[in-house]
């Protein structure tokens, strides 16, 4: 069974390291935006977009997975910074409040010819952010052109307080949702390819 993850993104891609899960990366041509207002319907129509350019692309059965996300805070979307000084006004804006990561998945399934789109949401509680502890952050980071301008796995997780909900929805993909999507589409675990590493003996 060949898998198809849509997506450039090192932390999705990680993901799917993470649990072994063999996959090939065919990235989309299509631009990241969509007219929807709603979060959660944005990410999906984003993820449709993903998956159907990533389908136009190739010429053989497989299951293709996008998945795009944004935060959401204060009825305000935000999505990949461009300068310094919007990083900045982001983390501002974001600091002592909630945001909630919302991320879309499309699967398609070549074989069955199918397609399920979906999502998820995470809450992310920030602490009070001092104007110079920003400042800090942009100076100090390489990864500040993240969803937002945050990396949650990275210099940002000093600024956040808790977070309720799926992690992984957060990092950009949720494993477990996937697997109980695949799972309604009529697979079993045992049908996908996966890495084991064997431990060393002690």
């Amino acid at each position: 069974m060949k898998i198809i993850l849509a997506s450039s993104s090192k932390q999705r891609q990680d993901i799917f390291k993470m649990i072994g899960l063999k996959y090939e990366v065919i990235t989309s041509n299509v631009d990241e935006c969509s007219i929807e207002t709603k979060p959660d319907k944005y990410v999906e129509e984003v993820s449709l977009s993903k998956a159907k350019s990533v389908k136009n692309q190739i010429n053989y059965d497989a299951i293709i997975i996008a998945a795009d996300t944004i935060i959401y805070s204060n009825n305000k979307k935000y999505g990949k910074p461009k300068t310094k000084e919007e990083v900045y006004s982001n983390l501002k804006e974001l600091s002592g409040v909630k945001n909630t990561a919302y991320t879309g998945i499309t699967i398609i399934d070549l074989y069955k010819n199918k397609t399920i789109t979906f999502s998820s949401k995470v809450d992310v509680y920030f602490r009070k952010i001092l104007d110079n502890e920003i400042d800090w952050y942009i100076n100090n980071n390489d990864k500040i052109f993240k969803c937002c301008g945050y990396d949650s796995l990275g210099k940002a997780s000093i600024f956040i307080d808790r977070i309720d909900g799926d992690y992984n929805t957060l990092l950009g993909i949720s494993p477990s949702m996937v697997f109980e999507k695949l799972k309604e589409l009529g697979y079993s675990i045992t049908d996908f390819d996966f890495d084991f590493e064997k431990e060393s003996e002690k």
